[in-house]
C-alpha cells in the first residue's frame, strides 16, 4: 500500500466544522490542535487527586505493540474517537507509528450502511476502500499479520455481527453480504491474523466481539484547560472562558467530550465578541445556541416557530422509539419537508445515497432541548408534565430544561424569535413542580431531593427556591452520595436560601477537592457540618478549613472519617479563627502528632471550641500531656474532653490534674472510659478535685482498671469542701464491697455534690445495696441518677432500693437495676415504690427474669403514674401473648 496515496486522501478537505457538529478531524490534526482524550484503563481505583488516566492514542499503540489483535475503543458521542482514528492512520502514513503494518484500511460504518449488494473481500478493499492497487491485494492475503483495519462508527452499523446468525466465510473471493464479510473479518475466519481497531459508542454489537476494551473518558480538567488555551489566542479571553466553563459546566459528564468543548468555546467566543453575558447554566447555554442558530437562518417568527415545533416532534419520535436516525419520509411526517435545506444547521445529515439522506440530532442534549421547547410552544397539546416526563424517562436533562424555560428571564431571548410560550403549559409545569417538590421534601429519598435541586438550579430564581423549599422541608437528611453535579445544585439552593441548619454528608466515600470547593458557600452558611464516615482528600480538608474560618458553623462531626495526622493539621488552620464550639474527631486515625496542631488552635485566642471528642484515637499519654498545656492557657475555652480508648495510662494523670487546678482551665467534663488509668491515676486526679480552682463536674472512669484501693481517695475528694463533681461513673471496675462502702460514706456527708453515680458491674453485694438505700433515705444525698446493674443480688438485694425510692427524702429520677436477678416476686414492691415516689422518671429493668405474670401490674402502674417517662423491660422472659398488653403504654420498652 502506497502511504503517499493514503496521506493525500486523508489530507483532502472533507466537510465543514459546525457549532453543533464539532471541528472536523482534519482541521484539528492539521492545525496541531489534537489533544488525546484520556482513557480509564490506567485509572487508579483508590482515591486520588492526580490524573492517573492514559492518553487514548498511547493506549491503542501500546495494545497493538503486543500480541493483541483487536482493540475496542468505546466512548460516548463527541469523545474524540473519530479524530483519534484518523490521526492513527495519518501517523502511520507519515511513518511515525505502527510501521510494523504494511497496510492500514480505514472504514466508517456510517458510510457503509447503503451497501446491500454481495461483495468479496477483494471488492471490499479495492472498490470501497479504493487506496490499494490490485497487485498489492495478493500481499495482503499472504501476510495478514501485517494488516490493520481501523473501523469507526460501529454503533451506526445496521446489520448483525452475531456469528450464530450467519455462516462465516474464509474465502477472500467468495461474495457475501457486508454483514457476513465484516463478521468474518472480526471473528478471524477471514484474513486470520489481521489486527483491528474498532471505535464505537456503547452498542449491542460489543457482546459479539472479543479483544482489549479501552474506555474513553475524554477530556479531564488538564486537557480542557489545554484545549481552551489553544482555542483562544488571547490569554485573557482563554482564562475567562476556562474559569467560567469549569464553574458552570465542568461538572457535567458531557464536559469531558472534545466536541462539547468545541461547541462551548465557539459559543463563548461569539458571546464575548458581542460583549454579551456568558451562560450560567447548561440550559442557558443551549438557549444561547438555539438563538444563535435561528438567527443564522433569518426566517420569520412564524417560520422559526414552525421549524422548532417540527424539530420537537422529531425529538419526541427519536426519544420514544430509541431511534437515532430518521429518513426523508419520516421527516415529512414531522412537518420538516419545507425545511430540509435548513435543518443541517441543527442536525447531522448523512447521505446513504444521493436520494436517501438520513437525519439525526448531533447530541442527545440538543434533542432533549427541542423536546422541552416544543412542550411550551405547542398550543394544541393537552399533555401534562408528569405524562411527558414519564414517556421520556431516559431523557435526564428534559426536566431541567423545562424548569429553566418556565422562568421568564430564561426564555426571553427565545420568545423574541419564536413568539410567546404557551402560558397554560408554563402554569401547568409550575403547579406540578410545586406539588411534587412538597411531597419530595417530606420524604427521605435523596435521589428525589437531588432531582429537585437540579431543577431549581436550572431555573436560577432565588424566589422560586424560597417558594419551593418550605421550613418543613427535610433538606437536612444525609446527602452522602453527592456527585460533583449534585454539589453544584445543592450549593445553589442553599445559597439562595441564605442559611442552613445542618449540612449532612454522612458516608461520602470520596469527598474530593472539587466537591468540597463547590460546597464551601453551603458549609459557610450551615450551623452544623456532619462529615462522619467520610473520606476526605487533603484538598477537601483545606476547603473545609476555609469554610470553618469564614463560616457560621458551631458543630463539626468528623467521626470515622479516617482523617489521619496530615489532614488534621490542615484542618486545624481553620479551627484557629472560627465559631466552632463542638468538634467530634472520634475514630479519625489520629496520633499524638495531631495534638500539637490542636494545641495551637485551642490557644490561638480566637478559638471558641468548648467540646472536643477524641475517642478511639491513639494519642497516648504524650498526646494528652500536650493537650494539658492548652488547658492551662487563658485562651483555651474547652469545657468537655472525650478521651475514651486513647491508650492513656496513669502517667499523664498528674499533668491533667495540674491543668485542672491551674486556675485557667474551664474544663467541666472528662471521659476516660476504656483507658488503663488505674488506682494511681485516680489518686493523681483526686488532688485536683479537692482544689478550690478545679471546676470539674463530670468524670467517667468506665472500665479503667480500678480496684477498691482508689475509693479512699475518691471518698476524700467527694467529702472535700471544694469538690464540684456532680457526675461520677465507676462502672465495670473491681471496686468490691469495701470500696463501694467508702463511696457510700462520702455520699452520706451533707454537702456531697454527687447527683449521678454509675456503679454497674462493680462487684457489689447486698450490704452495699443496704447502704445505698440508707444514703438515699437520709435527706442529705443529692443523688438523682443511680446505676447498679449487673449484680446478682436478686429480689432481696434490690428490695432495699424499692423502699428507698418510696421514701419522701429520696430524690432519685433514674434507677438502673439491669440484670440483677429480679423475678415476679419483686413486682409488688416495685409498683408500690413507683406509685409513692414523687421524683422517679426512668426505670431500667432489662435482662431480668420477669414473666408474663408481672405484665398487668407493670402496665397498670405506668398508666397510673404520668411522671414515669420510661420503663425498659427488654430481654425479660415474656411471651408474645403479652405484647398487645405492653403496647397499651407507649412509655414501656420491651
Amino acid at each position: 500500500m502506497d502511504k503517499n496515496v493514503v496521506l493525500t486522501h486523508i489530507l483532502k478537505p472533507k466537510g465543514m466544522s459546525t457549532l453543533l457538529g464539532g471541528e472536523v478531524p482534519l482541521s484539528v490534526i492539521s492545525h496541531d490542535r489534537y489533544i488525546s482524550p484520556r482513557t480509564s484503563g490506567a485509572q487508579a481505583e483508590e482515591e486520588s487527586e492526580e490524573d492517573n488516566s492514559c492518553p487514548l492514542n498511547s493506549a491503542i499503540l501500546t495494545a497493538l505493540s503486543g500480541e493483541i489483535k483487536t482493540v475496542l475503543v468505546v466512548g460516548p458521542e463527541g469523545s474524540g474517537k473519530t479524530t483519534t482514528m484518523q490521526k492513527l492512520v495519518l501517523d502511520w502514513a507519515k511513518g511515525q507509528h505502527l510501521q510494523h503494518y504494511s497496510a492500514v484500511f480505514h472504514f466508517r460504518f456510517r458510510e457503509l450502511n447503503d451497501t446491500d449488494q454481495l461483495l468479496s473481500l477483494e471488492t471490499f478493499l479495492l472498490h470501497h476502500h479504493g487506496l490499494i492497487k490490485h497487485e498489492s491485494f495478493s500481499t495482503v492475503l499472504q501476510n495478514p499479520q501485517d494488516v490493520l483495519f481501523v473501523f469507526d462508527d460501529l454503533d451506526y452499523f445496521k446489520q448483525s455481527l452475531d456469528p450464530s446468525t450467519q455462516t462465516l466465510c474464509s474465502n477472500p473471493s467468495q461474495e457475501v453480504s457486508l454483514s457476513c464479510l465484516v463478521a468474518s473479518l472480526l471473528h478471524g475466519s477471514l484474513l486470520k491474523g489481521a489486527a483491528f481497531v474498532v471505535a464505537t459508542r456503547a452498542t449491542e454489537h460489543l457482546e459479539f466481539l472479543g479483544g482489549t476494551r479501552v474506555d474513553v473518558l475524554g477530556f479531564l480538567k488538564p486537557q480542557r484547560e489545554a484545549y481552551i488555551k489553544g482555542f483562544f489566542p488571547d490569554s485573557g479571553a482563554a482564562n475567562k472562558a476556562l474559569q467560567h466553563m469549569e464553574t458552570t459546566l465542568g461538572f457535567y459528564d458531557i464536559a469531558t467530550t472534545p466536541k462539547f468543548c468545541w461547541m462551548v468555546c465557539s459559543m463563548y467566543k461569539s458571546l464575548m465578541d458581542a460583549a454579551t453575558k456568558l451562560p450560567d447554566t447548561i440550559s442557558q447555554l443551549y438557549a444561547d445556541i438555539l438563538v444563535h442558530l435561528i438567527q443564522i437562518l433569518s426566517l420569520s417568527e412564524e417560520r422559526n416557530r414552525e421549524l422548532v415545533l417540527a424539530l420537537g416532534k422529531m425529538a419526541s419520535h427519536c426519544s420514544l422509539n430509541q431511534h437515532m436516525r430518521c429518513n426523508k419520509e419520516e421527516m415529512n411526517t414531522f412537518g420538516l419537508q419545507q425545511f430540509l435545506t435548513a435543518v443541517g444547521v441543527f442536525l447531522q445529515v448523512d447521505s446513504e445515497s444521493s436520494s436517501r439522506p438520513v437525519f439525526s440530532f448531533r447530541s442527545q442534549l440538543m434533542q432533549q432541548f427541542f423536546l422541552a421547547m416544543s412542550f411550551f410552544l405547542d398550543k394544541s397539546t393537552s399533555e401534562g408534565v408528569e405524562e411527558m416526563l414519564e414517556k421520556h424517562k431516559g431523557s435526564n436533562f428534559l426536566g431541567m430544561f423545562l424548569s429553566a424555560l418556565s422562568e421568564p428571564t430564561q426564555r426571553r431571548s427565545l420568545e423574541s424569535l419564536l413568539g410567546k410560550f404557551n402560558s397554560d403549559q408554563i402554569l401547568s409545569f409550575k403547579n406540578w413542580f410545586k406539588s411534587s417538590s412538597e411531597v419530595t421534601f417530606q420524604g427521605w429519598h435523596t435521589d428525589e431531593h437531588y432531582r429537585c435541586f437540579h431543577l431549581l438550579h436550572q431555573a436560577q430564581s432565588d424566589s422560586l427556591v424560597k417558594d419551593i423549599i418550605s421550613p418543613s422541608a427535610r433538606i437536612g437528611i444525609s446527602y452522602g452520595d453527592l456527585s460533583l453535579q449534585d454539589c453544584v445544585a445543592l450549593n445553589y439552593v442553599i445559597t439562595s436560601l441564605g442559611e442552613m441548619e445542618g449540612l449532612n454528608l454522612y458516608r461520602t466515600k470520596n469527598l474530593t477537592e472539587e466537591k468540597a470547593e463547590r460546597l464551601v458557600p453551603t458549609m459557610r452558611l450551615s450551623r452544623e457540618l456532619v462529615l462522619s464516615d467520610c473520606t476526605l482528600s487533603p484538598g477537601a480538608a483545606r476547603h473545609v478549613a476555609s469554610a470553618l474560618s469564614t463560616g457560621r458553623a458551631t458543630v463539626l462531626n468528623l467521626n470515622h472519617s479516617r482523617l489521619g495526622d496530615e489532614k488534621m493539621k490542615i484542618l486545624c488552620a481553620g479551627l484557629k479563627d472560627c465559631k466552632l464550639r463542638s468538634l467530634d474527631l472520634s475514630i479519625c486515625e489520629l496520633t499524638k502528632s495531631s495534638c500539637e496542631a490542636l494545641v495551637s488552635a485551642l490557644t490561638s485566642g480566637t478559638s471558641q471550641l468548648c467540646v472536643l471528642d477524641l475517642r478511639s484515637n491513639e494519642i497516648e499519654d504524650q498526646g494528652l500531656m500536650k493537650l494539658c498545656k492548652a488547658l492551662q492557657s487563658p485562651h483555651c475555652k474547652l469545657q468537655e474532653l472525650q478521651l475514651q480508648r486513647n491508650k492513656i495510662t496513669a502517667a499523664s494523670m498528674e499533668a491533667l490534674s495540674a491543668a485542672l487546678c491551674s486556675g485557667q482551665s474551664a474544663l467541666r467534663k472528662v471521659n476516660l472510659t476504656h483507658n488503663t488509668v488505674g488506682d494511681g491515676g485516680v489518686e493523681a486526679l483526686c488532688k485536683s478535685l479537692k482544689h478550690p480552682l478545679c471546676k470539674l463536674q463530670s468524670l467517667n472512669f468506665f472500665d479503667s482498671e480500678l480496684t477498691g484501693a482508689c475509693c479512699s481517695h475518691l471518698m476524700e475528694a467527694l467529702m472535700s469542701e471544694h469538690c464540684s463533681l456532680s457526675e461520677l461513673d465507676l462502672s465495670v471496675n473491681e471496686l468490691g464491697q469495701e470500696g463501694a462502702l467508702l463511696l457510700c460514706k462520702a455520699l452520706s456527708k451533707p454537702g456531697c455534690p454527687l447527683e449521678k453515680l454509675g456503679l454497674t458491674r462493680c462487684e457489689l453485694t447486698e450490704a452495699v445495696f443496704i447502704e445505698l438505700a440508707s444514703v438515699l433515705k437520709s435527706g442529705t444525698s443529692k443523688l438523682k441518677s443511680l446505676s447498679v446493674g449487673l449484680h446478682n443480688v436478686g429480689d432481696q438485694g434490690v428490695k432495699h432500693l424499692w423502699v428507698a425510692v418510696a421514701h419522701p427524702n429520696c430524690l432519685l429520677e433514674d434507677l438502673d437495676v439491669e440484670m440483677t436477678g429480679l423475678t415476679d416476686a419483686c413486682v409488688d414492691d416495685l409498683c408500690a415504690a413507683v406509685r409513692t415516689s414523687r421524683t422517679l422518671k426512668s426505670l431500667e429493668l432489662r435482662n431480668n427474669l420477669l414473666t408474663d405474670a408481672s405484665v398487668p401490674a407493670l402496665v397498670e402502674v405506668m398508666q397510673d403514674c404520668p411522671n414515669m417517662l420510661e420503663m425498659n423491660l427488654k430481654y425479660n422472659d415474656f411471651s408474645e401473648d403479652v405484647f398487645d398488653m405492653l403496647e397499651e403504654c407507649n412509655r414501656i420498652r420491651y
